[in-house]
This record gives C-alpha cells, structure tokens and sequence, in this order.
C-alpha cells in the first residue's frame, strides 16, 4: 500500500500492480480497493493497474466536509502519480463518479463504466426527494446498520425483511465499516436516480471513447440507463453482457476491458 495526497491534504491509500498504461479502478458503493483485487489481477498483464480506496474509507483520509469535486480531485492525484494521463474504469456509482472526473477535465484518456446505477424509468420507484438528507442525518447520529439497511432499501430496492436478515451476516460489518461515505454516493448520484430520462449536459464534455457495460439478467433499470447513457453521443458505445447482473464476474469483464483499453492505450 501506498498513499497520495489529494488537493485539499486527504491522503489516499492506493496499491499498484502490473506493467503498461495506467488504469485506475473506481468503486462503488462500499467498495474498497480489495473488492478489485481480483479484476486488477486479471488486467495487469497489460495495464498498471492501481486500485484505491475512495476517501472516508478503508487507509484513506477524509475532509470535514463532503463535496463530489474533493472525489475528483483524489482521482486527479492518483493519475499524477501514475505518470500524469490514465484510463478509468468505473463500478456502478463509481462509474458516474469517474464520468464526472471526465467532464470537469481530469487527464483521462479513455473509460470504461459498468451498470451506472441509473433509475430513469418507472420499472422501479425512484429515490425519494430527501434520500441523501435522510442517510446523512443516520450518519451523524453514528446510526451506521440503519443508514446500510435504508440504502439497501431506498437504493438497491430489497424487501426491508431481506434486509433484516443480512444484519446477522458476516459482511454486514464490513459494509457498517462504510457506511458514513453513502451519502457521498447519493450526492455524486445527483437526479439520476429519479425516473426522469438521463440528460446529457451534465456531461457534454466527456469527448474521449467511453465503453458503457451491462448485464442483461439483472434488475431492468440498470440496463435501460445504460442504454440511455450510451445514446448520448458517438463516442459511447455500449456493450451488453449475456447472464450478468451488478455484480458481474471478473473473468468476464476483464477480456472486454482489455479489449476496449488497450485500442487507445498510449505505448
């Protein structure tokens, strides 16, 4: 492990492997940089591949307050160090987080994204209006299961009795471990999540090739978002993965990521 320090002093716990361009891996929601472990394996036979942990988790520091443009600017020390240009790719929330990177000018070269957690129509019911505020009042209180159980809920879209019963589970602690940094999801979420059709002037900017990924056995939303992302212009393109979900397999993944990075990488 190593460490960055972000614009505003934050340090970032970062690891690094393999040889070649460099490509840093955005999680999502919960993710630290050992829930890429397994993929960042996979690619660093053609990448350097530095996986990270996003600030308010796992080594990394965190601010006293939360902007999505502190996110972004972690991002932009990491592809400093990595020699001052880097591809990205993006895990459901952290792929809008490594769009955004994108379209406030970061130095990326080309990405990847996989299922944008995007609701943007009525095959699922929409965040609630005050769905951040409501996490982050859980939050303050140091209520960390039930902000986990209200995302899992409100967000993800499970039965509250399902969630009941995940409490006892072994990973429950870990996700406990992250829960102060879900509102920072919802925020980089901003109106995505609101059954509204997807608008593209957040990110009229973004000009480099971008590879939109989606399963096609998963929740029905994720692959309609994905859809509408990818329509925004001829620089999109989408790639649908027959028989995966959220949580898609590495070694599926991994082939197509290779393929798509590897066609812009710099030598």
């Amino acid at each position: 492990m190593d460490k960055v320090f972000s614009a505003d002093g934050t340090a970032i716990a970062f690891e690094r492997r393999g040889a070649g361009p460099a490509l840093v891996l955005v999680g999502g929601a919960f993710m630290t940089r050992h829930a890429s472990a397994e993929l960042a394996d996979l690619l660093s036979g053609h990448f350097t591949v530095f996986t990270y942990d996003r600030r308010g988790r796992g080594d990394s520091g965190d601010g006293p307050s939360y902007d999505v443009r502190r996110e972004v600017e972690d991002l932009d020390a990491l592809i400093e160090r990595a020699g001052g240009e880097a591809m990205l790719f993006g895990m459901s929330s952290g792929a809008v987080l490594a769009l955004e990177a994108a379209a406030r000018g970061s130095a990326v070269t080309r990405l990847a994204l996989y299922e944008p957690p995007f609701i943007t129509d009525d095959s699922r019911p929409p965040l609630p209006a005050d769905y951040v505020a409501h996490l982050e009042g859980l939050v303050e209180r140091g209520a960390y299961g039930d902000a986990v159980a209200y995302f899992m809920t409100a967000a993800v879209g499970l039965p509250a009795e399902a969630v009941e019963g995940m409490r006892q589970a072994p990973f429950w602690a870990g996700m406990e471990a992250t829960a102060p940094t879900l509102p920072h999801d919802g925020r980089i979420m901003g109106e995505t999540m609101s059954g509204r059709p997807l608008s593209g002037d957040r990110w009229r900017t973004v000009t480099i090739p971008v590879l939109v990924g989606s399963g096609d056995a998963g929740a029905p939303h994720m692959l309609t978002g994905a859809r509408e992302l990818a329509a925004l212009g001829g620089n999109f393109t989408l790639q649908v993965f027959p028989g995966q979900d959220h949580d898609i397999a590495p070694h599926l993944l991994a082939p197509a990521l290779t393929s798509f990075l590897a066609a812009g990488a710099r030598p």
